[in-house]
């Protein structure tokens, strides 16, 4: 019997990353797809033989039909929640886009990933994810919707939000509405649900309900995160802190991206429990795939084993430094600074001219900015102020540039260094090359994941500086590698 073909829209997303790999095991030849062809390729999977990758801008209303040829199952798990304002309308505009696309297509089942419907008024988020279910359904296929709310695994976002406030600060203010409550799932729970619905039989287009073995609100799962390690916390409620005020302020104490703090805190206004069945006509998914209940503090006990993988992957080239360093305080979400130019200059004289940051044109603009904060490390007992450069004109994995290690090099296109000086936290420099025909495009950015509460006040003390040397850097690397256009870039 031939094994069905899948197609994975969102596989660089939380669920979609852990869902690919499951479903490769299990013999599934599977299109993984994102809007980054480098994000996709630096997936542990990417080289399965079984799995093809393939960009996947959804805003593009070009025809999908060669996409969807020979696709039997599709998994739809993206959502725009990091859209900014206008993630509503987005949703339901790539929703529609995909619905009229399968409707053209032989797809015979559709497997979409939203949200546990709270009863009574809905947040903006929430109202988008039952919308999104609604337009897949006007495709005229199969389409099974699986709604949760919590899932407790490493790189949920609502995970990591409550990782990175339980473990950085021990006086904790909140909303009032943390006494919310919720069913939160394992991420392993997740994962054997939606494989198995790949072939389950299942008549109609019907909605389930993901849920774990308890209702527990965000408070009582703090409190429960801070027993599995060992941590004593206080909780303090302020009624008068808004969505807004909590938003910002969860984008100031953990590493999570504001857009996604705004809907996980909307969501937050809501017991995120089930509704009764013959009003939101759902039925738990347990009852039809009966799974072992894995306990909530088991289920965090899980995703704290493998929170290291954050720098086991391509990323972070396995480099063994940048392994020895990683602690599991350090935030999974990454802050990012940088600036973006396009210019008429060559790849190879880009290339090239990338090739010797901290040599004799050390960081190409604001040197002495860099020496000071060379000055500064040395001062902690760090050595940056070491020269070091390989003597060879071209640089290597592996190679260290002053307190830098290079960790990724692809010729004409992409470094990567590690950040050597000592600071609260881990993070990179890189210089990326796109070329578009007529023009390049070249990038610079620090990726930073900090080191709890003190890593996040490094950030954001550097971050003026940040903005003013990496506009400069990208400005003055271009006009050294020899071009006469160089302007802001329209590809952010």
């Amino acid at each position: 019997m031939e094994l069905k073909k899948i197609l994975v829209i969102g596989a660089t997303g939380y669920v979609g990353s852990h869902l690919v790999p499951r479903l490769l095991s299990m013999g599934f030849h599977v299109t993984a797809t994102g809007r980054s062809l480098s994000k996709l390729q630096k997936q542990p999977w990417h080289a399965h033989p079984h799995v093809k990758l393939t960009t996947l801008n959804l805003k593009d209303e070009g025809n999908l039909q060669s996409l969807l040829h020979d696709i039997s199952t599709v998994f739809y798990l993206v959502h725009g929640m990091a859209s900014g304002n206008d993630f509503y309308q987005y949703e339901l505009d790539i929703a529609r886009h995909i619905s009229r696309e399968l409707n053209q297509s032989e797809v015979s089942r559709v497997i979409y990933l939203g949200a546990t419907q709270p009863e009574g008024e809905e947040s903006l988020h929430l109202s988008a994810r039952k919308a999104t279910g609604n337009i897949l359904r006007e495709s005229g296929k199969q389409v099974i919707e699986v709604r949760a709310g919590i899932i407790v695994g490493s790189g949920s976002a609502a995970f990591e939000v409550m990782r990175d406030i339980v473990m950085n600060i021990p006086v904790i203010t909140t909303p009032a509405s943390v006494t919310s409550k919720s069913c939160p799932v394992a991420l392993d729970t997740m994962l054997e649900y939606l494989s198995r619905l790949v072939s389950h039989p299942i008549e109609g287009s019907p909605v389930f309900d993901a849920i774990g073995p308890e209702a527990i609100s965000y408070e009582g799962q703090m409190r429960r995160f801070a027993r599995v390690i060992n941590k004593r916390i206080w909780i303090i409620k302020m009624p008068w802190l808004t969505p807004r005020i909590s938003a910002a302020w969860l984008s100031l104490v953990t590493s999570v991206p504001k857009p996604i703090a705004r809907a996980l805190i909307q969501g937050l206004n809501h017991d995120l429990i089930p509704a009764n069945r013959s009003t939101s006509g759902a039925s738990p998914l347990s009852d039809i795939m009966p799974l072992p209940d894995i306990s909530f503090e088991h289920a965090v006990e899980s995703a704290l084993a493998q929170e290291s993988d954050v720098v086991k992957n391509d990323i972070w080239g396995y480099d063994p430094d940048a392994l020895a360093r990683w602690h599991k305080s350090y935030g999974y979400y990454p802050k990012k600074a940088g600036y973006n130019v396009d210019t008429d200059a060559s790849i190879e004289s880009l290339w090239a001219m990338i090739q010797k940051v901290g040599g004799e044109e050390g960081y190409f603009f604001g040197n002495a900015l860099w020496t000071t904060r060379a000055y500064m490390d040395a001062a902690i007992g760090g050595d940056a102020l070491k020269k070091r450069r390989p003597n060879s004109e071209t640089l290597s994995v592996g190679d260290y540039i002053d307190s830098w290690k290079v960790i990724q090099c692809e010729d004409n296109r992409f470094l990567s260094l590690l950040f050597g000086m000592k600071a609260p936290g881990l993070g990179r420099l890189e210089f990326s090359i796109e070329d578009h025909g007529d023009y390049r495009t070249l990038e610079i950015c620090a990726w930073w994941h900090p080191a709890g509460f003190r890593g996040l006040l490094y950030w954001f003390a550097m971050m003026p500086a940040h903005l003013f040397i990496f506009r400069g850097m990208a400005f003055a690397l271009a006009k050294k590698s020899g071009a006469k256009d160089i302007r802001p870039s329209r590809h952010p």
